[in-house]
């Protein structure tokens, strides 16, 4: 049989660490045999590096300055085509 952990990607998500945090409360309270295994799983959590914050991109930005009421189908349509042309392209009439 395979031991089907956690895997690499899965490690830093914040719905694992989440789960991680309750594994390790449950284990200490538990007995003093099981406080080392917390212990060991509380370090793995603090060693493991923090998410970045997510940018958004230059689309985001540009349709969100563009509409007033955000977020709304119109908006999500016009970051779609702004995303298929390139932000620097999008709002700018062609010439026919």
């Amino acid at each position: 049989m395979v031991n089907k952990g956690i895997g690499p990607r899965q490690l830093g998500s914040p719905i694992k660490i989440k789960q991680l945090k309750k594994v390790v409360k449950q284990l200490e309270g538990a007995s003093k045999m099981h406080a080392g295994q917390a212990k060991t799983i509380q370090s793995y959590i603090d060693s493991t590096p923090k998410s970045p914050a997510k940018r958004k991109d230059a689309c985001y930005n540009k349709v969100k300055a563009r509409y007033d009421v955000f977020p709304s189908a119109y908006a999500s349509g016009a970051i779609a085509k702004c995303r298929k042309v390139g932000a620097a392209n999008w709002g700018n009439k062609s010439k026919k």
